[in-house]
């Protein structure tokens, strides 16, 4: 059973009744409303201290509505705290029995880290359905591929019916647009009782631009400190504001059962006490009775390594990503500069230590250096992708990789991902060269849509080939639902060509990693590996694993590379038996153990 006296935000069933708390400190009184169908009534709720407000009611019900109506205000505002909002983020909150969630007793106890196999996933264009139970139709053809872990994007309850999720104003709430709690647990429990495990991304740097009433009655919540990109940053100065998301991500883990988190933007998260939120947030989930197998992974654009010594279990590598992208695509705009230069030793920086930049000046960056060695940490702590709903989504159209390189040129790079030994990451119709793309979508209110549609477009106002505003109103507007439509996935077309042969790809890349590679994780440390270069675009890498070392020959070029051992000093396990005469072809991956 879940215990609830460790959440003091929000309503909580009791025996004899409810009990309901709420911090709003710039309040003066607040009163709980109640509405049970018609029917609407008030109570006052006591100061109790520290801007607190609580109290009972015992004829509150799980399936009731209520609010708060703040000083006499007119504006009955939701609970921040709610557990679900049948009717959107300026709805009523309903009182949820946590018991509704309980998962039942599937033999599920978590994965070792090493046999993690990540696909991220938009629950709501996945499927047609764009549900949970939509969903779970779908998890037994990510088993057939080889996945282990699904990765759901963030579903705390945005404004609107469409968004990526990192709109989010009511982190407690699972998205209505999907489903109730118990159909997110249901959802679950059928990934569990398939050998899948569930993450959840989830977002603690700032709150949405829409629904989030917390800077009327509670404005200890925000900082003018520090700037984000997206919103007013938080301020973690405040003990109760660090409890709220605490206590967040522990009732995702202990509430749902999910196996783990991924922080978004940690870099955003900005706390000067020791320890830090994120070191109190690692130690409280470690405490919840799943903590042994609960895992927790950052994204950090910084390519800082505290976290990771803090004791994270990862953090996602975009040098990763960014190097191969250029290798596959030949972009070198953006961030993608800092990779042109030298993107083969890069990608063995990468692919042997972790980090690609690790302290080096970034030129995307005017000259200040990015990042910190890493050398210490396991390759286990890096999470590898070839695409991602970042990547993908903030682009001007959305494009996949498939969309951008040749099928050589990406079917190599998978081959690198999936058989090295950091953890990979696939992005929802990867494994089958999806045409659809992922655009970015949102669905605001209508002022605020139209900024948004004009500050979109402004983005990409520096690229040559939207430097006519009348190529940037081509540009996908992403408040239109055709824009949201454009990316549900298109699960039929596996079946033709070229997605079947890509999915094939994929299979049997995730098959070798499971019969391969995996075993030989158990012991994979810190960097006892090596690299070198191989003419001008070859890479030879090698891992020392469990019994056996790991050998990868890879020339990622549109033309053939001179230098390689004609053949490979041990067995092949995917890739040509002998390179003639030394000689790799265009776009060739080698891997075999010694």
């Amino acid at each position: 059973m879940i215990d609830v006296a460790r959440y003091r935000f929000g309503g909580h069933v009791s025996a004899d009744g409810a009990t309901f708390r709420l911090f709003a400190p710039a309040a003066r009184g607040v009163e709980l409303i109640l509405r049970d169908g018609e029917r609407q009534r008030g109570i006052p709720l006591h100061a109790t201290g520290g801007g607190w407000f609580g109290g009972s009611d015992p004829a509150a019900r799980a399936g009731i509505r209520y609010g708060f109506r703040l000083d006499g205000d007119a504006t009955i505002v939701p609970d921040p705290a709610s557990r679900f909002q049948p009717d959107g983020v300026s709805g009523l909150s309903e009182l949820l029995d946590p018991a509704l969630l309980a998962q039942p007793d599937t033999g599920w106890s978590g994965l070792p880290w090493n046999e993690h196999v990540f696909y991220e996933l938009h629950l709501g264009t996945f499927t047609p359905g764009g549900t949970y139970a939509a969903a779970i139709e779908r998890l037994d053809a990510l088993v057939d591929l080889g996945v282990t872990a699904v990765e759901l994007m963030p579903l705390a309850q945005w404004p609107g019916e469409r968004n990526w999720g990192y709109d989010g104003v009511l982190p407690y709430a699972p998205a209505a647009r999907y489903g109730r709690p118990e159909d997110l647990a249901r959802f679950i429990t059928a990934a569990h009782q398939r050998g899948l495990a569930v993450f959840l991304d989830v977002v603690y740097n700032h709150f949405g631009p829409e629904g989030n009433y917390l800077h009327g009655y509670a404005p200890a919540f925000f900082t003018d400190r520090y700037q984000t990109p997206w919103g007013a940053a938080i301020d973690y100065s405040s003990d109760d504001v660090r409890a709220f998301f605490i206590e967040n991500a522990l009732w995702w883990l202990e509430a749902y059962g999910f196996d783990g988190l991924r922080l978004d933007a940690t870099q955003m998260i900005f706390d000067e006490r020791s320890p830090t939120v994120l070191d109190e947030l690692r130690a409280a989930a470690a405490a919840l009775p799943s903590g042994p197998r609960t895992h927790l992974v950052v994204e950090n654009d910084d390519n800082a390594v505290r976290l990771l010594r803090a004791g994270y279990d990862a953090q996602w590598n975009d040098d990763f990503h960014h190097v191969l992208h250029v290798l596959t695509t030949g972009e070198n705009r953006g961030y993608y500069q800092d990779y042109a230069e030298r993107p083969v030793w890069l990608l063995g920086r990468t692919l042997t230590t972790g980090y690609g930049y690790q302290g080096e000046p970034s030129a995307f960056r005017d000259g200040a250096p990015r990042g910190s060695r890493c050398d210490d940490q396991p390759l286990g702590k890096f999470v590898d992708f070839l695409q991602n709903h970042d990547q993908i989504g903030n682009r001007a159209r959305g494009e996949r990789l498939t969309m951008l390189a040749t099928p050589e040129a990406v079917r190599a790079a998978a081959a690198v991902l999936l058989l090295a030994p950091s953890p990979p990451l696939l992005f929802m119709g990867e494994e089958w060269a999806a045409s659809t793309p992922f655009l970015f979508f949102c669905d605001f209110e209508p002022e605020l849509a139209q900024l948004v549609t004009e500050g979109r477009r402004r983005e990409f106002a520096g690229f040559p080939e939207f430097a006519d505003p009348n190529a940037r109103e081509t540009i996908p507007d992403p408040s239109a639902r055709e824009t949201f439509e454009q990316c549900i996935l298109r699960w039929d077309e596996r079946e033709g060509e070229p997605h079947r042969t890509m999915l094939e790809h994929y299979r049997t890349l995730l098959a070798l990693r499971r019969a391969e590679i995996v075993p030989r994780l158990r012991d994979l440390g810190t960097a006892d590996d090596s690299m070198r270069i191989v003419g001008p675009t070859g890479l030879a890498a090698s891992w020392r694993l469990a019994g056996a070392t790991l050998q990868l020959e890879a020339n990622l070029a549109p033309a053939p590379c001179d230098g390689f051992t004609p053949d490979a000093r041990g067995r092949v396990i995917f890739g040509p038996a002998a390179f003639e005469h030394g000689r790799a072809p265009a776009w060739s991956v080698r891997w075999s153990i010694v």
